[in-house]
């Protein structure tokens, strides 16, 4: 009974591991959205967004690897797959650089990181959904 009360738990933490990692994935597309909007001329509000988005899906990047360490406890390869996802979303927030500098190259890679973000979400709601599927959210592997 015991374990199949962990079991269901553990069943819920991987559900929210996927719906947290889903979000980070619907965060990076409203980021690109916004940054573009405004570069076209849509205004602050579009910037304001995009800072504000960032900073709520660099949030949710955190809480993804830990309910990573808790859903796959033991599967270290999942676990550290999840732990990319805040740490390459770290970098990429550390390479916006200087905004009001024109030509700023350094710009460029913040927006190519966001796609190795967007790239590795998406790779962990798979996961998610696989583990899921196949009921092996409690395998090491």
């Amino acid at each position: 009974m015991e374990a199949t009360a962990s079991a269901g738990r553990r069943r819920i933490v991987v559900w929210l591991f996927t719906a947290a990692a889903a979000i980070v994935v619907a965060g990076v597309f409203l980021q690109a959205f916004s940054i573009a909007a405004y570069v076209r001329g849509a205004g602050e509000g579009a910037r304001d967004l995009h800072e504000t988005g960032g900073f709520l899906t660099h949030s949710v990047e955190i809480v993804v690897f830990l309910l990573a360490l808790a859903a796959f406890w033991g599967a270290w390869r999942r676990v550290g797959f999840a732990l990319l996802l805040p740490l390459v979303g770290t970098l990429q927030v550390l390479l916006v650089g200087d905004t009001d500098k024109s030509g700023g190259w350094v710009n460029g890679l913040h927006g190519l990181f966001a796609l190795v973000v967007l790239l590795l979400a998406c790779a962990l709601v798979e996961i998610g959904r696989r583990a899921l599927r196949r009921g092996q959210e409690s395998s090491p592997h």
